[in-house]
């Protein structure tokens, strides 16, 4: 492992990265960080507003630059945004790194999310728009994992305690 973060959160839109990430940072004595939240600071304005305006190509040429100076730069833990791992250069990056996978199924995604429209990615048919892009990326988030979390049916708590367990984490 190089410097950098000591976890890296991945997974589909909506699986709870920030709000677990939060959680183990915070038992960790350590920073969190988001990449879609540096995003945000550095356009002012929302993702889903850059997705509308400039379009989902320009939308991932920011996340790849925000997502490699996360890297370099963020000692504590870090989440990414959900298509980060569609990147073959930030799965390059992500080999040198602990990364964690929260997965889950979309009846779970129903559930935390709505799969509401708010989601660019989910504007129409949502649950079968995330069916797909699971099927599209369940395979990367897989590849760049050292661990596999499942969150179906835990609280943020469980699966930040999960994280721990699985990266054999101490908590401060």
């Amino acid at each position: 492992m190089t410097a950098g973060p000591l976890v890296v959160l991945v997974g589909p839109m909506g699986v709870g990265k920030s709000t677990v990430g939060a959680l183990v940072a915070e038992r960790l004595g350590c920073a969190y960080r988001d990449t879609d939240d540096d995003i945000v600071a550095e356009q002012g304005r929302t993702i889903a507003d850059i997705f509308v305006d400039d379009g989902e190509p320009v939308f991932r040429a920011l996340e790849r630059d925000a997502v490699g100076r996360a890297l370099a730069g963020h000692d504590g833990v870090l989440a990414l945004g959900g298509g980060s791992i569609l990147d073959e250069d930030t799965r390059a990056l992500l080999t040198a790194h602990r990364v964690v996978y929260l997965s889950m199924e979309v009846e779970e995604a129903v559930q935390r999310t709505g799969l509401n429209a708010a989601r660019p990615l989910l504007a129409v048919n949502p649950r079968r728009q995330w069916r797909e892009l699971m099927e599209a990326r369940r395979h990367l988030y897989t590849e760049v994992a050292s661990a596999v979390v499942p969150t179906d049916g835990r609280t943020p708590e469980e699966v930040a305690q999960a994280v721990l367990d699985a990266l054999e984490l101490k908590e401060a």
